[in-house]
């Protein structure tokens, strides 16, 4: 639904989850349009971008890099915006930008956050395969994972914002792509739309035994983002020398601190680390973009315009719906990049 021109819709914390978040935790309240300073911009929000990493900073204790959201403050999130009123010499009323409004109608800007646009279309596909989430799987696959002619890849999430551009990447440099998603539907558009060799559900009986008759030469890369069951059934079938890029680990982003611990897996995972020589490198896509973005716009856009790289929205209509959907997220409830149409251009 469009937004009230009058007023500020915000969706702010409103408290800490404990495991899943629920409705409660959130709370939309309305409050006045800011006015731009000198040296400011005001922005009036067309999209946002939910994804998972803001669950990690809805916590007290974020992940160590950004801090958490204080409780009474909007949520933070990516943004496609549309500059409604400025004070800035570089930014011009109507310019389209991507910017970190967060879960808002409108925002202020110093312009330092901001990407101007230009003419892409549609301009929510800066907020998934043309932005962040393309960018993590390029660095991460590519950069890490480094995948050769021949080897055998395994993304978890294969059909979501990130692990559907690593799986596709992957097939751009002559590697075998095994997926593994949520449902039957999911799988078969791995294969059938974005050209995985296969894809396994992931909730389906004797998954490990599947996955291992799925890849009966190893796995090579695994790109993690997901943890949990996935992570133990990859773990035994990796081969000498596998890179495991870590971007993620969603099947955890909602452990009660306070449950009883479950099985302890460092013990196997040092030892596999160890005796297959194993390269498991964490990354945070913050730390990439001065040296690599560029290449990647200019490469992924080449891509995608080509039809070699398919990229596919999750669209859900009104701020009111982020609570809802953002939760639908967690669960795997998502088919594509999820973005909310917040207002209309």
């Amino acid at each position: 639904m469009p937004a009230d021109n009058a007023v500020n819709r915000r969706i702010i914390l409103a408290a800490r989850p404990r495991g899943l978040p629920t409705l409660h935790d959130f709370h939309l309240e309305s409050a006045p349009i800011p006015a731009p300073a000198d040296g400011q911009v005001l922005l009036r929000t067309l999209y946002l971008s939910l994804d998972p990493y803001m669950r990690n900073l809805m916590d007290e204790t974020g992940p160590g890099y950004a801090p958490p959201v204080p409780l009474g403050a909007p949520m933070v999130g990516g943004t496609v915006s549309r500059v409604v009123a400025s004070h800035h010499p570089k930014f011009a009323v109507g310019e389209l930008v991507l910017a970190n409004a967060g879960w808002q109608d409108f925002a202020l800007s110093n312009g330092s956050d901001l990407l101007p646009l230009d003419d892409l279309e549609p301009p929510s596909l800066a907020l998934g395969g043309l932005g962040m989430p393309g960018f993590t799987a390029y660095v991460g696959l590519l950069d890490i994972g480094e995948p050769g002619p021949g080897e055998t890849v395994v993304v978890a999430a294969a059909t979501g914002a990130v692990g559907a551009v690593v799986g596709q990447l992957a097939k751009l440099k002559g590697a075998r792509v095994v997926g593994i998603a949520g449902g039957a539907e999911k799988c078969r558009y791995a294969v059938e739309e974005l050209g995985f060799d296969a894809c396994l559900d992931r909730r389906e009986e004797q998954f490990g035994e599947r996955l291992a008759n799925a890849c009966p030469d190893g796995i090579d890369v695994y790109f993690e983002n997901v943890g949990g069951a996935v992570f133990d059934a990859v773990l035994p079938r990796l081969n000498i020398g596998a890179r495991v890029p870590v971007c993620g680990f969603i099947a955890h982003y909602n452990d009660d601190a306070s449950s009883q611990p479950g099985t302890d897996r460092l013990p196997r995972v040092l030892a596999t680390l160890l005796q297959k020589r194993i390269r498991m490198q964490g990354f945070i896509i913050l730390d990439h973009y001065g040296e690599r973005f560029q290449a990647f716009r200019r490469e992924m856009g080449e891509w995608v315009r080509n039809g070699q790289v398919k990229l596919r929205e999750d669209r859900v209509d009104g701020l009111e719906q982020a609570p809802s959907a953002f939760i639908g997220l967690l669960e795997g409830r998502n088919f594509g990049k999820l973005v909310v149409r917040v207002g209309q251009d």
